[in-house]
């Protein structure tokens, strides 16, 4: 009898497991080409799905003439997880930052096609500075000196500006520690983790320099003004797209044409507004322009430069 009833209770186990709710296996190829699926690299799933969902719930009813009849998130750990999902096709839309965007449009995944504007600034640079008592000058000065980058994912705070330095003949050497000194001919760098932590570390005499973006320099929260009055601007970076919206490489012409159609005219919808502010503070997307993509190549060989001399 025992026998029995545990004979019964495994082919009940495998008639729910193969059943309609059990979906992600047997779903169809039309069943997917109707799911609208945007993603995020993310170490903070719950926060940043607050942030995607509305906007995902503005776009998918305005995607039913090209046949999207439901949306998802997707989050992935890294950049290389971001990576296989595009490749296969998991993910249809994502937002990232013109660094990562450079990596996956030099890894064939994914193509920008709108910008995003934040606290109304589309594009933005590197800043590096220095205390105002500092013998460091130009950014030629730094051999023999320690900077301190924000982490290894920041654009405007390390992959814009290392690549700046290596564009400009200095060679980097990561530091263990900012007590720690590189060799005379390289720069020597650490990570902060934060905006503030660099500023602090600067006007702590921790590192030599910082660099942080040109909107970060002017925020009091990550730069403040005491802190700001003791520093000295030594150099700046080319601009760059402050945040894109891309599309994985075989999406649908007809849903791409749509999606930017929609997110374009997202801000003169007033229904739309919640969903953009908590979309990262999202203002309102524009077109991307020729010399934006000529920008992000630009960046691109130079994330790679980094990644094959520094890291």
């Amino acid at each position: 009898m025992r026998h029995f009833l545990f004979v019964l209770a495994c082919v009940a186990s495998l008639l729910l497991a193969n059943g309609p709710n059990a979906s992600a296996q047997g779903s169809s190829p039309q069943d997917e080409a109707s799911v609208l699926v945007l993603g995020r690299v993310s170490d903070d799933p719950k926060a940043h799905y607050e942030q995607l969902k509305p906007l995902l719930d503005y776009v998918v009813p305005k995607m039913a003439p090209v046949g999207i009849r439901s949306g998802r998130i997707l989050m992935a750990k890294d950049l290389q997880q971001m990576t296989s999902y595009l490749r296969r096709g998991r993910v249809d839309l994502l937002n990232e930052t013109a660094g990562n965007a450079a990596v996956l449009e030099y890894r064939n995944v994914a193509h920008s096609f709108l910008l995003t504007e934040r606290d109304g600034v589309t594009h933005y640079h590197g800043v590096f500075f220095v205390r105002n008592d500092s013998p460091i000058q130009s950014l030629q000065d730094l051999r023999g000196h320690r900077v301190a980058f924000q982490s290894p994912y920041s654009t405007s705070a390390y992959y814009l500006p290392a690549a700046y330095l290596l564009q400009q003949g200095l060679g980097l050497e990561q530091l263990l520690s900012p007590i720690d000194m590189p060799a005379n001919d390289r720069v020597g760098y650490v990570f902060a983790r934060t905006e503030l932590n660099i500023s602090t570390w600067v006007h702590k005499r921790l590192v030599d320099a910082g660099v942080v973006s040109n909107v970060d320099w002017l925020s009091p929260q990550r730069v403040p003004p005491g802190f700001r009055h003791d520093f000295r601007v030594i150099g700046t970076t080319e601009a760059v797209p402050r945040a894109l919206m891309m599309a994985r490489n075989g999406l649908a012409p007809e849903v791409e044409r749509l999606l930017s159609k929609v997110l374009l005219e997202a801000a003169q919808d007033p229904v739309a507004g919640d969903a953009l502010r908590k979309f990262m503070g999202t203002a309102h997307f524009v077109p991307i322009t020729q010399a934006d993509r000529r920008g992000l190549d630009q960046l691109g060989k130079g994330v790679q430069r980094v990644r094959l001399e520094v890291e």
